[in-house]
């Protein structure tokens, strides 16, 4: 990827179970590229990439600090040239699967929710 394309948009999450989380993503094709845990193992914070491109950060929820986001409320698009494979390794997965969906605007879409309630979609459609 060159210097001028680099990923510079990272979604955040954070988990309950960042673990459970880590295994669903991976299970769809994400790659643990990185995991911070601190002293009881917990992870404090991870890095997912996809092989398309992109990713996500994860971190284990805690409502006292700073930066604190419940977790099942994010809403995540992710680019795929192959949306049924995504499908058919979701269906292995704790999460909840769509049906593949053909959009007005030329997409081949299927939608998602992960173990801890999270959205996802996984598409064909690259953007304008």
């Amino acid at each position: 990827m060159s210097e001028s394309h680099r990923t510079t948009v990272w979604p955040a999450l954070q988990a309950h179970d960042p673990d459970l989380v880590i295994r669903a993503l991976v299970a769809l094709g994400f790659e643990e590229t990185a995991a911070y845990r601190d002293e009881a193992g917990v992870v404090q914070h991870a890095q997912l990439d996809w092989p398309e491109g992109g990713g996500v950060m994860l971190g284990s929820y805690s409502p006292d600090k700073v930066w604190s986001i419940k977790p099942g409320t994010a809403g995540i698009y992710v680019v795929t040239d192959d949306p049924d494979g995504v499908r058919e390794r979701a269906l292995t997965t704790k999460a909840e699967v769509g049906e593949m969906e053909e959009q007005d605007y030329g997409s081949r879409d299927v939608r998602l929710r992960d173990p801890e309630g999270n959205l996802w979609s996984f598409g064909t459609y690259r953007g304008e």
